[in-house]
């Protein structure tokens, strides 16, 4: 599989499910909003979030290139297979498009290994 790195680090931000998604959150290249009845999770840039927000950080995201087809099958199971087995955390985010796969920067390296490792391109 070819999997491009996007640049810079994200975080995962939590706060209040009752809580509008702050102008912070819409900066970067990436930005995931995720509202359920206990709270609402926002995956964006590091540097935006406010210090006082609760965060999960910092973390690199490597995205599947191209466009997936729906009907494809285990595409996310053998990208986090490979990092289970090099026991690196994952955070997974799937789009219209594509995968993303959010795994914490101090472990980047040991990520890019893994999957290289089980014979994808990591570029």
């Amino acid at each position: 599989m070819d999997l491009e790195v996007l640049e810079g680090t994200l975080a995962v931000a939590r706060m209040g499910p009752s809580e509008t998604v702050p102008d912070w959150a819409e900066e970067g290249e990436l930005t995931v909003v995720a509202r359920s009845g206990e709270e609402l999770s926002i995956v964006c840039e590091a540097a935006m979030v406010p210090d006082e927000i609760e965060t999960s950080e910092p973390w690199r995201a490597i995205r599947v290139a191209g466009t997936l087809d729906h009907s494809l099958i285990g595409i996310l199971s053998a990208l986090a297979s490979a990092l289970a087995d090099a026991e690196v955390p994952l955070f997974s985010i799937s789009t219209f498009d594509t995968d993303y796969l959010l795994v914490p920067a101090e472990r980047f390296e040991d990520a890019r290994a893994a999957l290289a490792g089980a014979g994808h391109t990591c570029r």
